[in-house]
């Protein structure tokens, strides 16, 4: 048998945090560490493995003969397997050869904590390390301020096998070309963060990477580790913030990942009521067993210490709050209470943010939750999640189903607009138009517009021009901001060949300049989670689809008034009220030519009126474009 020799990175103090789940940098003890030990060069590895009689690391340095090489097991019942092999080095392929306690069952397993994977399919890990040297200073310095709360805060998502792709060679950018064609365009488009869906390796491409088997390992589909790197330097050096997707909630049960992994119910949770999703054929992490939880805050933090990401946007989480989540009556067991809510994932998710917001207190925890759930953007002192920001998906079903409909017929349902203004100061909210949304035959967002192809793009922009001045950050998924024909298929590019045409062109166009308006004024972000932010004019004109409010920064005098036609029929010299006499000036308008709109509707400067209208003691009249908004501040 080759020679293992026995070494540890682990202190007794290691071990301790690890048993209690308050060990958050397990990735610098745990998976393969290339060293120098006594002057002979090789790898330490470190697995747990609590139930294994015996654990070999088998590659292609020692033919993949189990036995070669045999893991020590640590005698402090930490379950842990660990061992120096001379020899080993940067490039080596490996798994872990393991064999249960229970009934002698022999397990194959990738590295759970490997920086680096074979390409899929292929299944093994690899010994990696690199040093890269971080050019991202400036922006790591003042990256706070970026990522504030009360900071513009606009999302472009990601999904970066199917963004664009090298089309004479049928295959992928890569994280390189990235660093210049996806910067470049993101910068053009004045986005202020990118949000990239799941990177952490994933063997199955139809999950879109939601079922994670490497967890500290960027996928190799688009390169090295490095070159993710790199891609993130890209874009911090260009001012621009990274979101990670991060899913905690579930892993697919691939023979190499982390499922039944010492021939145990190790990661996952035992009972198939709790341990197992029916939707997703998957299984659930065991958010009461502390070394899972470890795991998972160990890998939050992971991304945030090693990658620079600026936040991470938490997927599923309504999944594992709730124990009846997708099961019907006999299929769940109510807590200790008798209620339906996850009381472990709930404990679980409040002290990750705590741990994420410790050591990086610049950043933002996202969650995608699709409930009412009280409190999940609120700190953890004063009883919430703990998360920095919520998906707003009340906001986002009831606006689509909106605009979906006749304008005939939007006068009857104003209220599904308004109903946002109810509930929207209760968590800070990001609203979202993300890939759920324009996928299994619901059309993309252009899809859904009713009326011919002006009025379609017209209702479009419209869409867009509300989402950017409603309380609250955004997010758009990628080809939305040209005005995408087709649903989204991860199998191919985005159809950028559509700019050539004025319509789509007109689109990118009004995205662009939305956010721009967006970052320059602070009326649109200072408050942007605060009442004292928004104020209605008037949401009573149904007859006329109208919808008139304020917007409002730390300084009123830089107060916006926007207004938003729902409908194809222009409303000139509508009247509105206001608080203040001055002078109006339009500084947006989604009619524009440049947008493909009529360009027939633009409102020279307007000096108020004292006409007391609408409970306000001054007034003036606008003219409102045709399924268009426009935006006035005083001058």
């Amino acid at each position: 048998m080759a020679e293992v020799i026995p070494h540890s990175l682990f202190t007794e103090f290691d071990i301790n945090l690890f048993k209690s789940g308050k060990h958050y940098r397990l990735y610098e003890k745990f998976g393969s560490h290339i060293m120098t030990l006594n002057g002979v060069e090789g790898t330490y590895f470190a697995v747990w493995a609590p139930s294994a009689k015996s654990v070999s690391v088998i590659g292609d340095f020692n033919f993949w003969l189990e036995g070669e090489h045999q893991l020590n097991v640590r005698w402090d019942q930490s379950g842990i397997w660990e061992g120096f092999i001379p020899g080993a080095g940067k490039g080596s392929i490996y798994k872990y050869k393991i064999q249960s306690h229970h009934n002698d069952i022999k397990t194959e397993k990738a590295d759970p904590y490997a920086r680096r994977c074979e390409h899929p399919p292929k299944t093994a890990s690899i010994v990696w390390d690199d040093n890269y040297k971080w050019k991202d200073n400036n922006w790591m310095k003042k990256r706070a301020k970026h990522n504030a709360l009360d900071a513009p805060f606009s999302v472009y998502e990601v999904h970066l096998g199917s963004w664009k792709k090298q089309i004479e060679e049928n295959r992928f950018l890569s994280y390189v070309e990235l660093a210049d064609d996806l910067v470049n365009y993101v910068k053009e488009m004045n986005f202020t963060h990118v949000e990239l869906m799941p990177i952490m390796e994933y063997p199955y491409d139809p999950s879109w990477g939601y079922q994670l088997t490497g967890y500290f390992a960027p996928t190799s589909r688009f390169g090295y580790p490095e070159e993710f790197k790199l891609l993130v330097d890209k874009l911090h050096q260009n001012d621009i913030g990274i979101i990670l997707d991060w899913v905690p909630s579930h892993f697919p049960e691939d023979a190499h990942g982390l499922g039944f992994f010492d021939g145990s119910c190790l990661y996952e949770h035992p009972d198939k009521r709790k341990g197992y999703h029916p939707d997703w054929k998957s299984l659930i992490f065991n958010y009461g067993r502390n070394e899972v939880k470890s795991f998972l805050i160990s890998n939050a933090i992971f991304w945030l210490d090693q990658y620079h990401a600026d936040g991470l946007r938490v997927d599923a989480v309504a999944s594992m709050l709730f124990l009846d989540y997708s099961r019907e009556d006999g299929e769940w067991e109510p807590n200790m209470f008798g209620g339906r809510e996850n009381l472990e994932a709930i404990s679980f998710m409040r002290e990750m943010n705590e741990a994420v917001y410790e050591s990086f207190p610049d950043v933002q925890t996202i969650a995608e939750e699709s409930t009412s759930f009280p409190m999940v953007s609120k700190p953890t002192y004063i009883g919430g999640l703990g998360f920095g920001m919520k998906w707003m998906m009340g906001w986002m079903h009831d606006t689509l189903q909106y605009f979906a409909k006749e304008p005939i017929y939007r006068k009857h349902h104003q209220n599904d607009l308004t109903f946002s203004m109810t509930y929207a100061f209760t968590e800070n909210f990001m609203l979202p138009l993300s890939h759920d949304e324009v996928v299994y035959g619901k059309h993309s967002i252009l899809g859904r517009m009713p009326g011919d192809e002006w009025q379609r793009f017209a209702n479009l922009r419209l869409l867009y021009s509300y989402m950017f001045t409603h309380p609250g950050t955004n997010l758009l998924f990628q080809g939305a901001e040209f005005g995408q024909s087709e649903e989204w298929n991860f199998q191919q590019s985005l159809d950028w060949h559509l700019l050539q045409y004025e319509p789509h062109k007109g689109v990118q166009a009004l995205i662009k300049d939305l956010n721009t308006l967006y970052k320059k004024e602070p009326a649109l972000f200072e408050k942007q989670f605060s009442a004292d932010g928004f104020e209605w004019i008037d949401y009573n004109d149904s007859e006329n689809s109208v919808l008139v409010y304020i917007r409002k920064g730390n300084d009123t005098k830089d107060d916006l008034v926007v207004a938003c036609n729902m409908t194809p029929v222009p409303r000139e010299n509508y009247k509105m009220g206001v608080s203040r006499k001055g002078k109006l000036k339009e500084v947006f308008n989604s009619d524009l030519k440049k947008y493909f709109g009529s360009g027939a509707y633009k409102n020279k400067m307007q000096t108020t009126k004292d006409e007391a209208w609408q409970f306000r003691d001054h007034s003036i009249d606008v003219d409102i474009p045709p399924l268009g908004m426009v935006v006035f501040k005083y001058a």
